[in-house]
């Protein structure tokens, strides 16, 4: 649903007033930096010394990487799924699952072996949540991936929904070697350049390195406070 916006210039006529001044209507010009560090920071690296920077990260953020091909994808994330201890499973409802040779386990492999699998579905409403409350799996994939925090990251929409990757007890993330950029700097870029193309940006974007960490009491570390206790990347390399 569209807003209306009502009152703005008389809104905004009145703020200038009582700021004692002319009510600025000229677009602030964006700065020019002399100096752009952020955009500097691995910005020579190949594609594959960033794979090995974020599998370093992933390291220090407790968090498994896996390395497979579009043809060896399948069994990688069975066999990711397995060691988790199985389902119940959920995933978003996204074509690439379909594009990447994905249906038939999810579909047909899964329910066989008796796992209990769902695929998100926007008119089903809380179900969907209430599914992965329960899960032990939720899957999901990187649009971008930053190598120098190991972070993916999630644009949700209405067939992708936030929990898959928040309530699950363990959380899989599919990562085309592609999507790797040094860090948030480029992300925010890509994100930018969408905009820019006329596409939807999502108003929920989410950006998650690994497990759930957190040490804001007395600085233990406790995992799981607050999402998946344990976590994998499955970089595929040739996607």
């Amino acid at each position: 649903m569209t807003g209306t916006i009502k009152n703005r210039d008389a809104f905004l006529n009145n703020i200038a007033q009582n700021l004692g001044r002319n009510r600025l209507s000229d677009p602030v010009k964006r700065p020019q930096w002399k100096f752009n560090p952020q955009a500097k920071v691995l910005s020579e690296a190949t594609e594959d010394e960033l794979v090995e920077v974020l599998k370093a990260h992933c390291e220090k953020i407790n968090t498994t990487v896996v390395t497979t091909t579009k043809a060896g994808l399948t069994v990688a994330l069975n066999e990711a799924v397995t060691n988790y201890g199985g389902g119940p499973v959920v995933t978003w409802k996204d074509e690439r699952f379909s594009k990447w040779g994905l249906t038939d386990l999810f579909k047909n492999e899964w329910p066989n072996q008796g796992l209990d699998y769902h695929e998100w579905d926007h008119s089903a409403g809380d179900k969907n949540i209430q599914f992965a409350e329960q899960a032990n799996v939720g899957i999901t994939i990187s649009e971008y991936t930053l190598a120098e925090s190991a972070t993916v990251v999630l644009l949700s929409n209405k067939d992708r929904g936030r929990t898959v990757s928040f309530l699950p007890k363990t959380y899989i993330a599919l990562v085309p070697k592609s999507s790797i950029v040094p860090r948030m700097t480029q992300a925010a870029q890509k994100m930018r350049e969408l905009h820019l193309d006329g596409k939807n940006v999502p108003a929920c974007i989410n950006f998650i390195s690994g497990p759930s960490n957190s040490a804001d009491i007395e600085l233990q570390l406790v995992v799981g406070v607050h999402g998946p206790f344990k976590a994998t990347y499955i970089i595929i390399e040739d996607l």
